[in-house]
């Protein structure tokens, strides 16, 4: 090949090379060993080519151009390597999936070599035969090095000592797909663990017999019943991160019988999002037994949203609220607004995120939503892309009894909250709201049912501007207030274990299962919609309870009682999924829904709100629940419940004859569900 042709080439490895020795300064000594060991391979690849080619007797003319073909070839395949982000993987771990994009990068480059050698054949360029027999040697010298990484971090982490005179205990592995073999592989290398895996048990019959790690495979968990199956085990991991919650629940049941320690892996979410390692293990849970598939997300349309954006999610400390920030973070927007009431809370958040490395993307900002001048400056100061709004008060029982709180908190901090997002342009509003919304008994689901009439209004009224959605979901496992942390320490007590009654139901999610359906309507909305979330199939809080008694190694009804206290104000017997007017269609993603009504003007919802406002102070709780009935025609109150440590401020019997001798008007609750109110505040617009 002419020097002229091989000029822009050599400019180029030569470009490489100075980049690579800036880069290599910046490497731990590791990576500058894997980058040599690279290097070397090559090297002796093409080398031993050229032997084989010319039956290890290579022509001097041929010798003389090695140092220029050498360069140029290893060079570009070194180069290949970089682009490819080979040097940036975890030198001790080699499975393979790394083959895999080791071998495709060779085989590319080598094609690229090849190509040369076809069109362009000199003493420059390496024989078309040396080519294909380096890259087959290449392929091997590579392999052979992470290999050889990866034997040393085993043996490294084998001479790691063990706690004085502690003996690995005898383990079973149910499970011998990816996820029980790799929590096999970790109990070899790591002693520290303690535990020996001897045994796997696997539904398919296909491994039955059969060896992984040379552990056998000896069936299916059930055999541990048979009184000849006898490994000898002190300890039982599942490790079916996909099973369904039946099959678990059926594989806890008989460990149950068999009274042997068991404990489970981190969930497929916690796997795959790097949030725990399969060595991680953990008691089984509730959610393990509740049947919610894994949510699969269309990660690209959320990226495309959050992605370099400025986010702020209100009631950042709460359960949604937190799981909000960490889904959102991970997504890398420009900056995450984090606004919380509770410093306590905010900080506990913030700490986590910037353990996680995500402190440059944090701005922690203690405000009430409820507060206009708070927003205003915190909107004119960071300028929000989208808003998830999760702040809210969410216990039902407590705001039964001082409904004015949730109305100015649910419903008026929305308010407050929307007009901001309206006046400043923010692209996207999201309002997490409650399946209690729906034919509301609860002021909590009046309230958050009056928040959705404010947002939809509001893109009614402006559907150029934000585009304003809400999205409902259930009861979320292992949120503040949630029955199974309740029912556990009620168990950690010695019971009993209290439940409202026999027949009540809930539907139930994951806190990560539901953010990210969030994340997704958020995506796909384009303003106006109610989505809600399938919940799947209701759970019965009685077996609910029996089941987590059950879990803590107790016997429900002997060792451990259930009492049933009756339902408490507000709740019902059972949740439901829409209401009359409401139409359901399909949305691009199978677990959520799209559900559309229609809004009310603007102006009214907002004199509603304003006039609740305005009487929160004037009127006694049954009184005001009846007045929230005048603006949310759904709601259904419970009167007459008030507890002796209720705040009164009137008369005690709401549903007397007459008229209210305040504000000259007949009790509320003789007004129909559409009588407009008599004292309104009106708003042309937002501020």
């Amino acid at each position: 090949m002419p020097h002229e042709i091989l000029a822009p080439a050599a400019d180029g490895v030569i470009s490489f090379f100075k980049y690579s020795t800036g880069l290599l300064s910046a490497m731990n000594f590791t990576r500058i060993n894997l980058v040599l060991s690279y290097a070397a391979a090559l090297a002796g690849s093409l080398w031993l080519a050229y032997q084989l080619r010319f039956d290890f007797a290579v022509p001097e003319q041929t010798e003389r151009t090695f140092l220029i073909v050498f360069a140029w070839v290893i060079g570009f395949k070194l180069a290949g390597l970089w682009l490819l982000r080979q040097f940036e993987v975890f030198v001790g771990y080699f499975s393979l999936p790394d083959f895999s994009r080791l071998f495709w990068v060779l085989l590319a480059t080598s094609l690229f070599v090849f190509g040369i050698s076809t069109n362009l054949g000199s003493d420059y360029a390496p024989p078309r035969s040396v080519v294909l027999t380096d890259f087959s040697f290449s392929i091997l010298g590579l392999t052979a090095i992470r290999l050889a990484f990866r034997q040393a971090r085993t043996r490294a982490a084998a001479r790691t000592p063990s706690p004085p005179r502690q003996r690995a205990r005898r383990a079973g592995i149910i499970g011998a797909g990816l996820v029980g073999t790799a929590l096999a592989q970790e109990f070899a290398t790591r002693r520290d663990l303690g535990l020996h895996a001897v045994a796997f048990f696997d539904d398919d019959r296909t491994k039955w017999g059969m060896r992984v790690l040379n552990i056998p495979v000896v069936g299916a968990p059930e055999i541990l019943l048979n009184d000849k199956m006898d490994l000898e085990l002190e300890e039982v991991i599942i490790a079916m991160p996909n099973a369904t919650a039946r099959r678990v629940a059926e594989i806890v049941r008989t460990l149950q019988k068999l009274q042997i320690k068991f404990s489970t892996v981190p969930s497929i979410y916690e796997l795959t999002t790097g949030q725990a390692k399969v060595s991680q293990l953990r008691s089984v849970e509730a959610q393990d037994l509740l049947g919610r598939e894994q949510v699969r997300v269309a990660t690209d349309d959320v990226q495309h949203l959050l992605r370099d954006r400025v986010v702020m999610v209100t009631g950042a400390g709460g359960s949604i609220g937190s799981e909000l920030c960490r889904q959102i973070a991970s997504y890398s927007p420009r900056s995450l607004l984090l606004v919380e009431q509770s410093e306590v809370q905010l900080f506990q958040i913030e700490q986590e995120l910037i353990d996680s490395g995500c402190g440059k993307l944090l701005v922690p900002l203690l405000a009430n939503v409820q507060d206009e001048s708070r927003l205003e400056y915190i909107f004119r100061q960071y300028q929000p892309d989208a808003v998830f709004h999760a702040a809210a008060h969410k216990h039902v029982p407590m705001v039964e009894t001082q409904p004015g709180e949730a109305v100015k908190n649910n419903a008026l901090g929305t308010l407050r909250l929307a007009e901001a997002c309206l006046r400043h342009r923010t692209d996207r509003f999201v309002l997490i709201s409650s399946d209690k919304a729906i034919n509301p008994t609860s002021v909590m689901g009046a309230t958050k049912r009056l928040a959705e009439m404010c947002v939809q209004s509001l893109h009614a009224s402006y559907p150029e501007a934000t585009r304003f959605m809400a999205v409902r979901f259930g009861n979320v496992l292992g949120s503040s207030g949630s029955v199974v942390p309740i029912f556990n320490k009620q168990i950690a007590s010695g019971g009993p274990v209290k439940v409202t009654h026999p027949d009540v139901t809930r539907y139930f999610m994951t806190i990560p299962e539901a953010v990210g359906l969030v994340l997704q309507s958020a995506a796909q909305g384009s303003g106006g919609e109610i989505f809600t979330l399938d919940m799947g199939k209701p759970v019965k809080i009685l077996d609910l309870a029996r089941q987590l008694i059950e879990l803590s190694g107790f016997i429900p009804d002997q060792d451990i009682q259930i009492e049933f206290t009756g339902l408490r104000p507000g709740e019902k017997l059972f949740e439901e999924l829409s209401y009359r007017g409401e139409r359901i269609t399909g949305t691009r993603h199978p677990k959520i829904m799209r559900l559309l009504c229609e809004p009310l003007p603007y102006e009214r919802v907002c004199a509603f709100v304003l006039e609740l406002v305005d009487q929160i102070d004037q009127l006694e709780p049954d009184e005001f629940k009846c007045l929230l009935k005048s603006a949310v025609s759904e709601y259904q109150p419970q009167l007459g419940q008030l507890t002796s440590g209720a705040p009164r401020h009137g008369k005690a019997n709401v549903r007397s004859e007459g008229k209210d001798k305040r504000n000259g008007r007949r009790p509320n609750s003789e007004l129909g569900s559409e009588e407009p109110f008599r004292h309104v505040a009106s708003m042309d617009a937002p501020r």
